[in-house]
């Protein structure tokens, strides 16, 4: 019999952790996702037919099984040019069925379960195994790789991780493992992330030569597995979503390697969380702005520097984290955060107009009018901030990302359904980015982050 079709099948079977029995493990489900008329004939003679519509079956189970079924027609046809992602059409106003979802930290801690992944093939309707490989969960990956640098500097590492929650939940975006300070190693500020104490700055600034000492930022020299790792996963991925890159704006990462800042002329000094207070005369507080100023300029050339580069590798969208700068009066915040924000939005729209940008600043309630003259394209809202208010005070003009508070997760399924569903309504139709206020908390349940997505994804405007 000729091979009509060609056809790949893929399962992975997510099963509890080491710690975990089946029996005290009740709460697992299955999902499949199935299209197609498919006949499959093993070796042993065990013969079964697939004829269904596409769909999404739930099952309460002892594990998780997620099946993906595609069909390529053999007949020579001229391809299909692919669709831009939701999460890029949404946020450009386009016309979309749903708001797009993805979870900042949606790789990372939280996820426990092991992935086991089989790829089959079919020709002449004789099944073969073409793959087999045991994806290990976040947690095991840590135990064998201690170190976060380690985690996030290699491609291979970046890249599986990265496609964790993709395999799991489908996403409208994948973002990058990293973190906000990995360009530091590549300006001359030495830095390691130690478990349980943080970003460590081995030699913090502090004078005007220390700065001096730092360059500026040259992403193809200095982070190469940031480049190749975006690829892969632009490719991996292959526009079924988005590929988000991050960086961290000037002002945040200056409060992480900077030992302290004095930012006003008067009695009163605003220092950023290091160690020491030192009282100056004017003149020299005057100096240490001029100071502050000058670093917070490399920050901005680097920084558009490597959004640029992300851009040219495969980030199809980047998200820019100005945690600190909410720490700021909005008179600070339009001195040392706005101008450079903007800055690199300028500059990052001349040679990429068509890229999203993304502004999360936790914290922002009091600042929202002022991080929507930056440029960007999207400012996330933390969850502190309502919905409908945080619409209002920016216009519908800019798309919105956000808002659940991430503590929902730990809810019950009815309320997450809820709180999910009153934040679309808040948001209205379109621009709007459904994502938590906050990156997802450690501990959170997996089987409520699957059922996030499973009713994020269920929604039609």
């Amino acid at each position: 019999m000729s091979c009509t079709s060609v056809s790949s099948f893929t399962a992975s079977l997510f099963v509890p952790s080491k710690s975990s029995s089946f029996s005290n493990h009740k709460r697992r489900f299955i999902q499949c996702s199935l299209g197609g008329t498919l006949l499959f004939s093993f070796p042993f003679n065990f013969n079964f037919i697939f004829n269904l519509k596409i769909t999404t079956l739930l099952f309460d189970l002892d594990f998780l099984v997620f099946l993906q079924v595609k069909i390529l027609e053999r007949a020579v046809v001229e391809p299909k040019a692919l669709a831009e992602p939701l999460l890029l059409n949404a946020v450009r106003g386009q016309d979309v069925e749903r708001p797009p979802v993805w979870l900042m930290r949606q790789a990372g801690r939280y996820m426990k379960a092991d992935i086991f992944s089989l790829t089959f093939s079919y020709c002449n309707f004789n099944v073969c195994i073409s793959f087999l490989r045991l994806k290990e969960s976040y947690q095991i990956i840590c135990e064998k790789y201690p170190s976060f640098r380690e985690r996030s500097e290699n491609v291979d590492l970046v890249v599986e991780i990265s496609l964790q929650p993709w395999n799991v939940f489908k996403p409208d975006g994948v973002i990058l493992f990293s973190d906000i300070l990995t360009p530091l190693s590549g300006m001359n500020i030495p830095f390691d992330i130690i478990k349980g104490k943080g970003p460590v700055i081995f030699d913090p600034i502090a004078t005007a030569a220390d700065v001096d000492q730092v360059r500026e930022f040259s992403p193809e020299g200095s982070v190469p597995y940031v480049g190749e790792a975006l690829t892969i996963l632009k490719k991996e991925v292959d526009n079924k979503a988005a590929v988000l890159g991050f960086v961290g704006a000037p002002f945040t990462l200056a409060s992480y390697v900077v030992e302290v800042l004095i930012l006003n002329s008067d009695i009163s000094v605003f220092c950023l969380p290091l160690n020491n207070v030192i009282n100056w005369g004017e003149s020299d507080l005057l100096f240490l702005l001029q100071v502050l100023h000058s670093l917070l300029q490399k920050f901005a050339t680097s920084m558009t520097k490597y959004i640029r580069y992300q851009a040219d590798n495969g980030a199809q969208a980047v998200q820019i984290f100005d945690s600190w700068a909410t720490e700021l009066s909005p008179v600070d915040f339009e001195e040392f955060s706005l101008p450079y924000l903007k800055q690199i939005v300028d500059a990052v729209k001349q040679t990429h107009p068509d890229l999203p940008l993304i502004l999360y600043a936790s914290g922002s309630g009091g600042l929202l009018e002022r991080l929507a003259l930056t440029g960007v394209d999207v400012v996330s809202l933390d969850w502190t901030v309502d919905m409908a208010e945080g619409r209002r005070r920016l216009g519908h003009d800019i798309a919105v990302q956000g808002n659940v508070d991430p503590g929902v997760l730990f809810g019950s399924k009815d309320f997450i359904t809820n709180r999910i569903h009153d934040t679309v309504t808040k948001a209205g139709k379109g621009k709007h980015i459904l994502n938590l206020g906050h990156g997802i908390k450690v501990g959170t349940p997996e089987e409520n982050v699957a059922h996030f997505f499973e009713v994020a994804k269920a929604i039609r405007y």
